[in-house]
């Protein structure tokens, strides 16, 4: 069996992108055509594996080879989104350490560190933790700590 390797030209990473809403439009459009990608067949391949997941941000990280073809994966939601999903607001506070928008308990931290994991530069859940509650501290949110 002969395994043939393609040469990867680019490597692009879009961060707001809805889970099966994917069209050719900006920014998708521009960004995929400018690599030669066919922009069509991206925007199939994504809305079918993502149409369980529509409205929620499924980041993507693209990769292009030499003879135009391409591959993804799909990343999980941003932390920032998980966190706003929880306390049930649009958008965190412009000042954290004046004013908070909302509470959220260490267990539901565990929770989105446990689903973000893979994602992560980490390696223990406790370093997942340590850096979703500091994305949640500088969001405004405070955190219960569960006694």
């Amino acid at each position: 069996m002969v395994i043939i390797r393609k040469k990867t030209v680019k490597k692009i990473k879009i961060q707001k992108i809805n889970g099966g809403k994917a069209s050719p439009a900006p920014p998708i459009g521009p960004i995929l055509g400018s690599a030669g990608v066919n922009i069509m067949e991206f925007c199939k391949q994504y809305n079918s594996l993502t149409q369980n997941k529509i409205d929620k941000i499924c980041p993507v990280v693209i990769t292009v080879y030499e003879d135009k073809s391409f591959s993804f994966f799909i990343k999980k939601p941003p932390v920032s989104i998980q966190l706003l999903n929880v306390v049930k607001k649009e958008k965190g506070s412009k000042e954290s350490n004046r004013y908070k928008i909302g509470k959220i308990s260490l267990n539901e931290i565990k929770i989105i560190a446990k689903n973000k994991m893979e994602d992560l530069n980490c390696f223990s859940i406790e370093s997942a933790i340590s850096m979703v509650s500091g994305t949640a501290r500088s969001m405004g949110i405070e955190i219960e700590i569960d006694c």
